[in-house]
């Protein structure tokens, strides 16, 4: 069975509700949402290996645990960027990589315009995008990182539809999903409602 983890935490909570708002400003929406996601990086990152590295502290040298490797974190554009900021503050040293996707208003599809990824092969990737709606993005933007054999693929989202989580999960059952929320449905335009609109519009002022 696929993953799915919702993270069932008061502050994310909080945070989507303002960021759901129709009145919060991008200036404000840009600042929740990298919040947000310095939380939810704390729980993607959550089970990635360790191990023991002999270091010297003030008092004494002594065995401690390090992270065998950094994941490489992969932003869908454009709204992808938008979680990056809060995801680096927390693996700073992190290497970053870019899918550019947009959605065919007509079909839906994803459409590949843009493609620059550091080394993944043999190494974890944290694929980012704020909302997990039809899920055509997505599994179209881990076709592409899947293409350089990376080890494992983690999808880090702020929102996700039932349908886009059923879609992305038939088309990459391997690949684990970490969400803030799960909503109720998509309308028939591909929104997730109740949701919080268009991310990308949202962070950068555009409609």
């Amino acid at each position: 069975m696929p993953e799915l983890h919702v993270v069932d935490h008061p502050l994310v909570a909080h945070k989507l509700t303002q960021m759901r708002r129709v009145e919060t400003p991008s200036e404000r929406f840009r600042q929740l949402l990298s919040e947000t996601a310095l939380l939810l990086t704390y729980e993607v990152t959550r089970e990635l290996p360790l191990a023991d590295v002999r270091i010297t502290t003030p008092l004494v040298e002594s065995d401690q645990p390090e992270l065998v490797e950094e994941p490489v974190v992969v932003s869908i554009l454009r709204a992808g960027n938008g979680l990056l900021d809060g995801v680096l503050r927390v693996i700073p040293s992190a290497r970053v990589g870019h899918v550019g996707l947009y959605r065919d208003h007509d079909t839906l599809e994803a459409v590949e315009y843009y493609c620059k990824l550091p080394p993944v092969e043999g190494r974890t990737v944290i694929v980012v995008d704020p909302m997990l709606a039809t899920g055509n993005s997505a599994a179209a933007a881990l076709d592409v990182v899947k293409r350089d054999r990376p080890a494992a693929i983690r999808f880090l989202c702020l929102l996700a539809a039932p349908e886009g989580i059923e879609a992305l999960h038939a088309a990459h059952p391997d690949v684990a999903i970490w969400t803030g929320a799960v909503d109720e449905c998509l309308n028939e335009v591909g929104y997730i409602v109740p949701g919080l609109g268009d991310a990308g519009d949202r962070i950068f002022g555009t409609t």
